[in-house]
């Protein structure tokens, strides 16, 4: 439980059990498994049982994976609802194991960015809003024997829920209200939820700094309003007596751009909207186009009209692919004469792109590697770890690195990290720039939140600095510390 994320709540009232979230253990995966070590989807939910990255509960996982380990699986759900609080994989990473008649319950852009997640990604266990049914066989149409259930045919719609801010919604015994909060993506929301006994607030992870404090202000409100009993509260950042602001790294940002004539790249998180946004309008302060990937262009279109960047206001990356056809350094081999890829025709290039991918490579606004190369002052391009690559065609002669991602707090990242500076030396890219502002609250701001809700009990979670809540007793305040359940 002494850990940043994996939340995993269980509360239960009468005939009633819900979760908080049901995400995943960094901590935890990481001291088994690593890109190329990873759990068998082919054994089911055992991998995860046996290492402790899921819990002993009866009742809640998906029937496919149980039945094929030879166990049985409760003809209904102990638990009749999840509520997410946000679409962060330590919160919501493990839905993928839930049985399907588990209702979801999140808000509308936690939704949309689950979906970008769902739509783009192909890891082996990254079902979330859909349920796909595994180690089934169905009779073939024409012919007789059987096939693997797959595609359409194993889809099962997971029931979803829509929240609406300060609406109040039932599930058994509970009266439950979504209660927004800022935090590093849009969606994030607190719950407060109460049944005939007492009142419960859950904060999910906030912070007041961001472009929206004032949602998060207006949570600290109405859950003071509640008169709750029980309080279960974030804790991240609570050794850390300060933070900057989004418009801190703006301003920096602009000032270290102005007046530089090369490329200026930046690392910041794919899902951070509101980090987007400041290096949009430091790329629009100093007559750049901000140069997205493909995943954050199809981001941008689900959330068009929401107060971000239009699809159509930045620039699209597009990659090379297998048979790299984009550029002017490519061949291929086209009935026993060797070609230009830029002379291939237009289908055969979109054809290394997956269907999701080709919508966003056909604009007015795609860049590509030469564009960079050609009119680097034009552009800040966006570029992560899985894209460092591309600078290999790019070729930046002159260039800035912004980092505006946290800090490694893992011996996987710490891995990563060491990989990114042999890159950007290779590249001449240091030093690096280092401009990025935390998605949870200071523990000035966290104390200061949790006296003026004054809760009767606080549970301190997703901390690894519980002992330092204990100060709040002097309050008036009782810390309890939560402990893992073995079972249900």
């Amino acid at each position: 439980m002494d850990e940043i994320g994996g939340n995993k709540i269980l509360l239960g009232s009468n005939f009633t059990s819900i979760f908080l979230d049901f995400g995943m253990s960094f901590n935890k995966a990481n001291d088994y498994f690593s890109e190329f070590l990873q759990p068998r989807k082919g054994n089911g939910i055992m991998d995860f049982i046996e290492m402790g990255l899921l819990p002993k509960i009866k009742g809640v996982y998906r029937d496919d994976y149980l039945r094929h380990c030879g166990l049985n699986s409760l003809k209904k759900p102990s638990v009749q609802g999840l509520l997410l609080s946000h679409a962060h994989m330590d919160h919501s990473a493990y839905i993928h194991h839930l049985r399907h008649d588990i209702p979801l319950y999140m808000t509308e852009e936690s939704q949309l960015i689950l979906k970008v997640l769902e739509d783009t990604s192909v890891i082996s266990f990254g079902e979330t809003l859909e349920y796909k049914q595994t180690f089934h066989f169905t009779p073939k149409k024409r012919v007789e024997g059987f096939k693997r259930l797959t595609g359409k045919d194993a889809r099962i719609e997971r029931e979803l829920n829509i929240v609406k801010p300060y609406k109040n919604f039932e599930i058994g015994d509970f009266t439950i209200k979504s209660a927004p909060v800022d935090h590093s993506l849009p969606g994030a929301t607190g719950f407060i939820i109460e049944d005939n006994k007492e009142t419960l607030v859950y904060t999910g992870d906030l912070r007041f700094h961001g472009r929206k404090p004032e949602i998060t202000k207006k949570f600290v409100k109405e859950s003071k309003k509640a008169n709750p009993h029980v309080m279960i509260s974030e804790g991240t950042r609570i050794d850390n007596p300060s933070t900057e602001t989004e418009e801190d790294i703006e301003i920096k940002a602009k000032t270290l751009i102005s007046g530089f004539n090369g490329l200026v790249i930046v690392n910041f998180p794919v899902r951070d909207l509101d980090r987007l946004l400041t290096f949009y309008k430091v790329a629009r302060e100093t007559d750049r186009i901000l140069v997205v990937n493909l995943k954050q262009a199809y981001m941008l279109k689900l959330f068009s009209g929401r107060g971000y960047p239009e699809l159509k206001d930045v620039g699209v990356y597009v990659p090379k692919r297998g048979w790299g056809l984009i550029g002017d350094d490519s061949f291929v081999c086209w009935d026993g004469k060797w070609l230009c890829g830029s002379e291939i025709d237009e289908s055969q290039r979109s054809s290394d792109f997956k269907n999701w991918e080709r919508e966003f490579i056909e604009g007015d606004n795609t860049v590509n590697y030469m564009d960079l190369r050609k009119d680097p002052e034009k552009y800040l391009f966006r570029c992560d770890f899985f894209e460092l690559k591309e600078l290999i065609d790019v070729k930046p002669e002159k260039a800035i690195y912004i980092k505006s991602v946290t800090e490694p707090f893992d011996d996987e990242m710490e891995f990563d990290e060491k990989r990114v500076n042999n890159w950007l030396k290779h590249f001449n890219l240091c030093p690096v720039y280092k401009m990025h502002v935390s998605g949870h609250a200071s523990g000035p701001e966290l104390l200061e939140m949790i006296r003026d809700v004054h809760p009767e009990i606080l549970y301190p979670i997703h901390t690894e600095n519980k002992e330092l809540f204990k100060v709040l007793e002097e309050d008036g305040i009782k810390v309890v510390y939560p402990h893992q359940s073995k079972k249900l």
